[in-house]
């Protein structure tokens, strides 16, 4: 028995906390404590981060408002009264005033070609030399036989003569001397033929030099020395185009023809640009010279025909050009540059500069344009408009003036 107490009360020690509920609500009323503190700790945290960040939002929006108020620089320019022309454009094709296909008028080998591709020759330069002599001895030969037919000829006036001495004498029948004479018309004839004969022989003779027949240049080498060309070929032999002066062909609408006859009936130069691809650089300026006699009824236009003296040969056969017409010129109107006018659905507009430095939207209505400067209704002389930053410009807002790199370039009508 006093053995076996120590061991029962080890297990009754051992087995008490496992039963005790005390025990139990206590630990659990623990856990729940701690749960509490990390969310209280959690809200207030984001509640912190949360505040931080609108002090961070607001105190970043106050340089935006400050800029607000800063003024926009723009670059302006001044409406000023002038003159401007009326214009009608068109796409054309430079002509040359003459084309020449040169051909052989004889059968021959080539002997020589005197020219350079692209040369500027003259009338009367010495272009190619077709071999001559065959040529040479059949102008040889139809002289030998015109001498002959000449000493016939002279012997048959000299009979005749000896004839019409003796009929005087009546010492021969007039039959006779009628005979001579026309003996004498007969070898005439054959001396005529002769000399014709001669003279055929010559052209073909003069035709084996090739020269050029008008002023111009000539195009690239399309036969070589050694070749045989045959007389009237259809392949030429050179081709030469003048190129002063030079024409431009370009159709305008027939609803310009009135406009067009009135200036041509007072004999007034209306005068005409030639312009590159981009219509900004100008190329020569003419005048025009004719106009077509029909007008084109598939697409309603007329052709007309410009002369330009070409002194810098700065235009070519064959180039597209872009023909600018002047019509009439507009006298006192107000211009400005062609830059400043807007469109928005309610139509073309400017933003003209107040003197107290902000921009209003104005109104205007468009009309001729001449280059980079336009005729406009709507706004006075003097008045100034704004040239730039029209993606930030609206009515009333606050603008600086700014200095344009060439002032100059910037007044209409310049």
């Amino acid at each position: 028995m006093p053995d076996q107490t120590p061991n029962a009360q080890q297990a009754a020690s051992s087995e008490s906390p496992r039963n005790d509920p005390s025990a139990s609500n206590s630990s659990k009323g623990n856990n729940r404590g701690w749960i509490w503190v990390l969310l209280v700790a959690i809200i207030v945290g984001g509640g912190i981060f949360f505040f931080a960040r609108q002090g961070k939002g607001q105190a970043g929006q106050v340089p935006d408002a400050s800029f607000a108020t800063q003024a926009l620089p723009i670059t302006t320019a001044s409406a000023q009264r002038g003159d401007i022309g009326v214009y009608v454009n068109a796409l054309g094709t430079v002509t040359p005033v003459y084309t020449v296909s040169v051909t052989s008028r004889v059968v021959g080998a080539i002997m020589s070609v005197n020219y350079t591709e692209g040369q500027i020759v003259h009338k009367g330069d010495s272009l190619l030399e077709i071999d001559a002599r065959p040529y040479q001895a059949a102008l040889t030969q139809a002289e030998g036989q015109l001498a002959h037919d000449q000493a016939v000829l002279n012997e048959a006036r000299i009979d005749l003569d000896r004839y019409q001495a003796a009929l005087a004498r009546n010492a021969i029948a007039k039959q006779q001397v009628d005979d001579q004479n026309q003996v004498v018309q007969q070898d005439e004839g054959t001396v005529k033929n002769d000399q014709g004969t001669v003279d055929n022989a010559r052209l073909n003779l003069a035709y084996c030099s090739i020269t050029s027949p008008i002023d111009g240049r000539v195009g690239l080498r399309l036969v070589d020395p050694g070749n045989i060309v045959q007389a009237n070929g259809t392949n030429p032999l050179v081709v030469i185009t003048q190129l002063q002066p030079i024409t431009v062909v370009f159709s305008v609408a027939e609803d310009y023809l009135p406009q067009i006859q009135q200036q041509l009936r007072g004999r007034h130069r209306m005068l005409v640009d030639a312009l590159d691809r981009d219509q900004q650089k100008k190329i020569a300026s003419g005048t025009l010279l004719t106009l077509d006699n029909q007008i084109d009824t598939t697409t309603g236009t007329i052709r007309l025909k410009a002369i330009f003296q070409n002194t810098d040969f700065s235009l070519f056969p064959n180039q597209f050009v872009n023909a600018r017409l002047l019509v009439d010129t507009q006298h006192g109107d107000v211009l400005i540059p062609s830059a400043a006018i807007q469109r928005n659905a309610q139509g073309a507009f400017v933003y003209a500069v107040k003197p107290d430095q902000t921009v209003a939207m104005q109104p205007v209505t468009t009309g001729a344009t001449d280059g980079n400067v336009t005729a406009v209704q709507g706004i006075e002389p003097g008045a100034v408009i704004a040239l730039d930053n029209f993606d930030k410009l609206q009515d009333g807002i606050k603008v600086a003036v700014r200095q344009a790199p060439n002032d100059s370039s910037q007044k209409a009508g310049s």
